[in-house]
């Protein structure tokens, strides 16, 4: 039996899916360590979950605030390590955090002999300070094997000198079994949507430009743009929808939990995901793609980051920040029911076969036994 401390910081049912499905491996015993409570611009869940066969649960507070992925740590000496005796430590956190330094510790001080395994979505070459070098360059020595969001994640960790395992298995991938293909929709106005944060990296802003464009195109038929989703951008992106005379083209609606995401998806005709780089980020993966390819939706995506990856052939994508490119990729999916019929059904192959959990729930199970897997 394989004893494996999985510590990451899920907060929704589709989340959660991959380390049950790990657990139904029967050479697999999994302790899951989790916040017990999650809040941030979207939503608020206090998480109390029953174990099931294989998978012991443990909500555990945080000493800040589990949004921070890099400041925040656990309310805890030990993790429970003792009782334990993990043969696999897997840590869903980044190399250059408090949490990753605390858990590195623990696994060095209380089980020396266990496997240590992250994880990074970082695939942007930023500025650390002195103090965070030191952290990075501590979690890096001690590190078994490093899990990558996307391919730059990798880039960035050999540039670092990492040398040891590193492959490219995201943290998060779609719960196929809550986002499954959708009905036909029923043919009117052509709605195109954005989900997730209000905040200016997402690019909203360019995604209201391009519907600008399109409305003052004439001979399109009906459209209409639906941004769901809350954050500290909203009030100025719904200045600018009145500025440009939008409000009967574009909806703003409020955050909503993630059951009722998969029916929103599915009465769209496109998600566009508008990304745009700043200094300090780029897209590291997407995952509002993977949910909408997995219910059958085009996708229209930036060159932004890890988003030209995640989607490959299974839809559309245009330079980040350019308004006109992305009108223009909505005005081909408008103009051309076969092209989304297209795009879609690659998009749900992908999202089945490279980005479901069960496909990533069977990628750890076999990585663990390959390299960190041990009898007894």
């Amino acid at each position: 039996m394989i004893r494996v401390l999985f510590i990451a910081r899920y907060r929704d049912p589709t989340m959660h899916r991959k380390v049950e499905l790990m657990a139904e491996n029967g050479d697999l015993l999994i302790r899951h360590i989790f916040p017990r409570l999650w809040q941030d611009d979207l939503l608020r869940v206090e998480q109390q979950l029953p174990n099931l066969p294989g998978l012991q649960r443990k909500p555990m507070a945080l000493f800040g605030s589990p949004v921070d992925p890099h400041r925040s740590f656990y309310r805890t000496l030990t993790f429970g390590i003792f009782s334990f005796r993990p043969h696999i430590i897997h840590a869903e956190e980044e190399p250059d955090s408090l949490a990753a330094l605390q858990i590195a510790l623990c696994c060095r001080l209380f089980a020396p002999r266990a496997k240590l395994f992250l994880h990074t979505w970082q695939n942007l070459d930023r500025p650390l300070s002195r103090a965070v070098e030191l952290v990075l360059r501590a979690t890096l020595s001690q590190a078994d094997g490093i899990f990558c969001a996307n391919r730059e994640a990798v880039a960035l960790l050999r540039q670092r000198g990492y040398t040891r395992p590193a492959p490219v298995l995201p943290a998060v991938g779609v719960d196929t079994e809550k986002f499954a293909p959708r009905l036909p929709k029923t043919p009117g106005i052509f709605r195109a949507g954005y989900i997730g944060r209000l905040v200016a990296e997402k690019g909203i802003d360019t995604l209201i430009h391009a519907a600008a464009l399109l409305s003052a195109q004439k001979g399109k038929r009906g459209f209409q743009v639906v941004i769901i989703g809350g954050g500290p951008l909203e009030s100025v992106l719904r200045q600018q929808v009145e500025g440009l005379g939008l409000q009967e083209r574009v909806l703003f609606v409020p955050p909503m939990p993630t059951t009722q995401i998969a029916g929103e998806l599915a009465r769209l005709d496109a998600l566009v995901l508008p990304s745009r780089t700043t200094p300090v980020w780029k897209e590291q993966l997407g995952r509002v793609l993977l949910e909408a390819m997995a219910v059958g939706v085009p996708v229209i995506g930036s060159d932004s980051g890890a988003i030209p990856e995640v989607i490959g052939d299974a839809g559309l994508i245009f330079p980040e920040g350019d308004g006109a490119a992305l009108a223009d990729r909505l005005a081909q999916l408008m103009a051309d029911p076969e092209l989304g019929a297209t795009v879609a059904g690659r998009g749900l192959a992908r999202a089945t076969t490279v980005y479901s959990q069960v496909v990533l729930a069977a990628s750890l199970v076999q990585f663990y036994r390959e390299t960190g897997g041990v009898s007894g």
